[in-house]
């Protein structure tokens, strides 16, 4: 391969890449953009530099600014979410459920989480599954847990607590892991505390989809509820850099987390990350109640248009949902594998998703029966209410009325002329420009 070639070409695919999303409607719920000022964060020196171990407490020279804005993005975490300890070194959400594993249990502890199929996600999961099939969950594969599950109510896309109750008295688990990948609605954080503190297990909380509304006062705070840590990503609702934080008020597990994160999983901590973190928890805590508002307002105005459109929307019954995040059963339109490529082509980027039904009527992860759609980016680009009515109607002419995705995706980019600013932070930008 000629290296020019190669380099033209990555250049080019950025570039390439930043076109199409400045005129798509970006709705997985995994994702959002960050403001300008948290990429120039990000492209800066800190990216070159090293600072292991905790500050004040380093093992390298230079770090003299590192430091102060690491103790910023500390304080600021603390602040938001009114705890006494924060650790924003793990360079993921994953690393940072990693951290809990590390400091909370020893190989062989009984862990407890919600099934993939059901909500939880991969860094929750075992090595391999009942039937020996090889999964490679982060609880399983690298800490060596033995993962059970907790109970799932489908109808109430919750955790069923009476179930779990049964659960947690049978297996006796040092570490119960509630949150999740897919969650619609407040979990029951104070009952699980209660049975699982009752018999010496550990409760954390990943908050990796919801921690921006939790910061803005729009969903449950599971420390609050009594969850001794909680972990979270911090580029979801929380619109900052692709890193990951780990917090509690239980000053028992202060030292066991520092030591987990180093000198056990991490070396460098990615510092231009923590410095994108430090500004966006300073636009969190300004802009973070009127953006968490917003999304979740979207989240149901997109839910019922769907459902007005024709579109079976998950947990009618409840008002669809409670966070930013709206599941559609897709199973009677194609199928999540065939809808995903088909809105891809009319530039609306969603995710294919499991459904807790979907083992049962023989669907799998590669085609599951459900797409799961989040609005927290095209909030934070200023879409509302009307827009998500003209959005659901987008969905019904490409998946239900089977028209040319082509011809949608110039609808799409006509949509997006209006709304090309980042916003929710102290100064507004293009949204993708790099």
């Amino acid at each position: 391969m000629d290296p020019r070639s190669a380099y033209k070409e990555v250049l080019s695919s950025i570039e390439e890449h930043r076109k199409w999303f400045d005129s798509s409607l970006p709705m997985i719920a995994s994702e959002n953009v960050s403001s300008p000022a948290v990429r120039r964060a990000i492209a800066s020196d800190f990216g070159h530099r090293y600072a292991e171990g905790w500050v004040g407490e380093r093992v390298y020279a230079g770090t003299k600014y590192i430091d102060k804005v690491e103790s910023l993005a500390m304080d600021l975490i603390k602040e938001i979410y009114h705890i006494r300890f924060a650790d924003v070194r793990p360079i993921s959400g994953v690393v940072a459920n990693l951290s809990i594993y590390t400091a909370l249990t020893q190989p062989g502890d009984v862990v407890m989480a919600l099934p993939i199929t059901k909500g939880g996600h991969i860094s929750m999961g075992p090595l391999t599954g009942s039937k020996g099939q090889f999964i490679g969950g982060t609880a399983g594969a690298v800490r060596g847990l033995n993962v059970r599950y907790i109970a799932f109510d489908d109808e109430n896309m919750n955790i069923d607590v009476d179930k779990t109750i049964k659960r947690i008295e049978k297996y006796n688990p040092k570490l119960m892991m509630l949150g999740g990948s897919v969650i619609l609605f407040p979990q029951p954080v104070k009952e699980i505390v209660e049975v699982a503190g009752s018999m010496g297990a550990l409760v954390n909380y990943d908050a990796a989809h919801v921690a921006g509304l939790i910061a803005g006062g729009q969903f449950q705070h599971p420390i609050d509820e009594g969850a001794d840590t909680m972990t979270f990503s911090t580029h979801k609702t929380f619109f900052g850099p692709q890193h990951g934080a780990v917090i509690t008020n239980n000053e028992e597990k202060f030292d066991l987390i520092k030591r987990a994160n180093f000198p056990g999983l991490l070396s460098n901590h990615h510092l231009h990350a923590v410095a994108a973190l430090a500004i966006a928890a300073c636009e969190i805590l300004n802009f973070g109640k009127n953006y968490a508002k917003a999304v979740v307002s979207n989240a149901k105005a997109l839910a019922y248009a769907l459902h007005d459109e024709g579109f079976k929307v998950v947990a009618e019954h409840l008002g669809f949902t409670k966070s930013h995040q709206v599941l559609l059963d897709v199973d009677e339109v194609g199928g999540g594998y065939k809808c995903e490529k088909l809105l891809e082509q009319a530039n609306i980027i969603v995710n294919r998703n499991l459904l807790p039904w979907d083992i049962k009527r023989g669907r799998t992860f590669k085609d599951p029966g459900g797409l799961r759609l989040g609005v927290a980016e095209i909030t934070r680009l200023g879409m509302g209410g009307d827009e998500m009515k003209l959005i659901a109607k987008l969905y019904r002419k490409v998946l239900l009325d089977k028209e040319d995705p082509s011809k949608i995706a110039k609808e799409v980019r006509d949509l997006r002329k209006n709304f090309r600013t980042v916003k929710y932070t102290f100064e507004e930008g293009l949204a993708y420009e790099h």
